[in-house]
């Protein structure tokens, strides 16, 4: 058996050959080592944005005054804000398509499918990089990419042509061997890291899944494995380009695209583990975290009142064809509703020439359009005190837009056990064998769907078609050399940005708008922070453990940001919304004594006298707590880049700086 390394015990990287990981990293590399915890940049050739983040990267793109995409290939997707319920959503698409053709990306137009795996069918090439605008961008990491989620200034920093920074991360190897037993599926896999490791096993890590395991794995198998490294707080995931590559792109018609790349026989990696598949059971997370799992067979029993099936995390046609199977000359007891969420017009399509679509229906299951919906609680919200089982990446509370949901997060094959008994049933009661699955060899694939962009020469050059529901970015002022403000909040650990700033039904349509969207700013903690907030003017947030974990939506930033927010002192933080706080010009500062969060209090004075002076002299700050004359020591990893960008007030107010030095 393969070294262990517990997270937090890595060891020194042995000499030898490289990982995947490794060799991705520095055919990219354009700055900087490839030691942990350093700061280097990468080359990036692609980039993902979403309709609920893109409309603030192209705002920025115009901010930028960019004449056009300078990658590869970059795609603007509709995939989040499918409900048409007043005119802002097809304000935004339009806004987003006409945006698509003034800086020459390719656009996907709503019912598409999710960006994930629409993506990964027509534009994924093993090798290359890629930054998306969404936190599961690093499901490329199923092909052999290295793709990062990063908030959508980043993104829009990529597309001008500018190198992704990041800090440097340790290489997690994982291998894999045995296979999986009937019932289980891929998704078992992902949450026994979880369970394993939880939701911060993998900050400032990139897992590598290697071993003979892999062999069992297809490529979408790998894709829900990648999809939810995101829930450990991985920088990303990555899996070799192997035959199980070739034979997806064969099916997608896309042979053309593969590379073989693959570990060296002597790969070495900073940390280790090791997963036997075949001594696997099925696996379910419990309402409030991804990584809060258990074996099914503990909870088995409870009622269930909806079953979800779809989202980025379970995408695959087999996800949805095995739910059919399972389900199929059956019907769903009348007090569960099944909903069955395509992740793409080719797999509803796929679905449907199989027959499994009638299969589904007949059984009692509501066919939703493709798109992400009830992930990014978009409807299809539960009812309160109901347990909702779904194949999805996450169950933060209030996610699903229920105050007090009960969401909980799990395999196809446990989720059809469910919505057939109408309890959590372990799948393997079904049945000693599961149904036979057989899925067509070649994909019905669509190239016509989406829409390439015009031609670089193309005369006039297309205008941006913006309605009154579109915003502005708001004005980002410089850091003051003195910090005198107030706490107006003080939250736990394990804060989401859906709990800063809410997705939902209420909240994504004015996605637009930020002077609007800083109304639902942390109203699911404490629905008075955006009054308390505007009254206080410049204010600080003190926070625990892993802060801003989940989605990479840079509101969760901006917003705060616009209300006044100036700093952040928290026990640690999630690495997309660091590096967000950073792109706003908001400091992000941690604790150098962990009992010290504990002495903080909302309505706390703080002050930082001189602090852009202490930002240059080290990596410590003072931060005097006036209202209780106390005095803290607090970090920060900010490199010299991003003490700069801070000072300035964000990116865009650096960038414009810089562009007035030049003249």
């Amino acid at each position: 058996m393969a070294e262990h390394t517990e997270p937090g015990e890595a060891r020194a990287d042995r000499a030898g050959g490289r990982s995947v990981a490794r060799k991705l990293i520095a055919s990219h590399l354009v700055s900087g080592e490839m030691t942990a915890g350093r700061e280097i940049g990468l080359r990036v050739d692609q980039t993902l944005t979403q309709d609920a983040t893109g409309t603030l990267v192209m705002l920025e793109l115009e901010a930028l005054d960019l004449d056009r995409v300078r990658t590869d290939v970059s795609v603007q997707y509709v995939d989040h804000n499918l409900l048409q319920a007043d005119e802002r959503n097809m304000a935004d698409h339009i806004f987003l398509r006409s945006a698509c053709r003034r800086y020459g990306l390719w656009y996907s137009k709503a019912g598409n499918g999710v960006s994930h795996p629409t993506h990964m069918q027509r534009f994924g090439v093993p090798g290359a990089t890629m930054v998306g605008s969404d936190s599961h961008t690093c499901a490329a990491g199923s092909l052999g990419m290295l793709a990062i989620g990063v908030g959508g200034l980043e993104v829009a920093m990529a597309m001008a042509g500018e190198p992704l920074h990041v800090t440097m991360p340790e290489i997690w190897g994982v291998r894999l061997t045995g296979g999986l037993p009937p019932w289980l599926s891929a998704k078992d896999v992902i949450l026994e890291m979880l369970r394993r490791h939880g939701v911060r096993g993998g900050v400032n890590r990139i897992i590598e899944y290697h071993g003979p395991g892999l062999a069992s794995l297809t490529a979408m198998d790998r894709h829900v494995i990648a999809n939810m490294g995101a829930e450990l707080g991985a920088t990303t995931t990555v899996f070799p380009s192997d035959g199980r590559v070739l034979e997806f792109l064969v099916a997608e018609d896309r042979e053309d695209a593969f590379t073989e790349i693959v570990a060296d026989p002597d790969a070495s990696y900073d940390v280790t583990d090791e997963i036997d598949l075949s001594a696997l059971e099925p696996l379910i997370a419990r309402p409030g975290s991804p990584g809060d799992v258990v074996p099914v067979r503990e909870v088995a029993g409870e009622e269930v009142h909806q079953v979800v099936v779809g989202s980025s995390a379970n995408p695959g046609l087999r996800d949805f064809a095995s739910v059919a199977a399972i389900v199929k000359g059956r019907q769903v007891p009348p007090q569960v509703s099944l909903d069955v969420n395509p992740t793409s017009r080719q797999i509803l399509v796929d679905l449907t020439r199989m027959g499994a679509t009638a299969d589904l229906v007949q059984a009692g299951a509501r066919i939703h359009q493709a798109g992400c919906l009830g992930c990014i609680g978009m409807g299809q919200a539960p009812a309160i005190g109901r347990n909702s089982l779904r194949t999805f990446p996450r169950n933060f509370p209030g996610r699903s837009g229920t105050r007090g949901d009960l969401v909980w997060l799990c395999s196809p094959e446990t989720a059809a056990a469910a919505a057939l008994t109408g309890r959590i049933t372990d799948p393997r009661d079904l049945g000693t064998d599961p149904p036979a699955v057989r899925l067509p060899r070649r994909s019905s694939v669509n190239r016509d769907m989406l829409e390439a962009p015009p031609p670089a020469d193309a005369a006039p050059r297309p205008e941006l078609e913006k309605a009154p529901s579109i915003g502005v970015l708001p004005e980002l002022d410089p850091l003051p050399e003195e910090l005198e403000i107030p706490v107006v909040i003080k939250v736990g650990d394990d804060v989401s940005t859906d709990e800063i700033l809410q997705a939902g039904a209420r909240a994504l349509p004015f996605r637009s708008d930020i002077a609007r969207l800083a109304d639902f700013a942390f109203t699911r903690i404490d629905e008075d922070y955006p009054r308390r907030a505007r009254e206080a003017g410049p204010h600080a947030v003190v926070g625990g453990r892993n802060y801003g974990q989940g989605s990479s939506r840079e509101h969760a930033a901006i917003a705060p940001r616009h209300l006044g927010l100036r700093l952040v002192l928290a026990r640690g933080y999630a690495r997309i919304h660091w590096q967000n706080l950073v792109n706003f010009g908001i400091l992000p500062l941690e604790f150098a004594e962990g009992g010290d969060y504990d002495r903080v209090g909302q309505g706390d004075v703080l002050r930082i006298g001189g602090v852009r002076d202490a930002l240059k002299a080290g990596n410590e700050v003072e931060v005097r707590n006036v209202t209780k004359g106390e005095t803290y020591r607090a970090l920060h990893r900010l490199s010299q880049r991003q003490r700069d960008l801070v000072a300035a007030g964000g990116q865009i107010p650096l960038l414009r700086e810089r562009a007035l030095n030049e003249r």
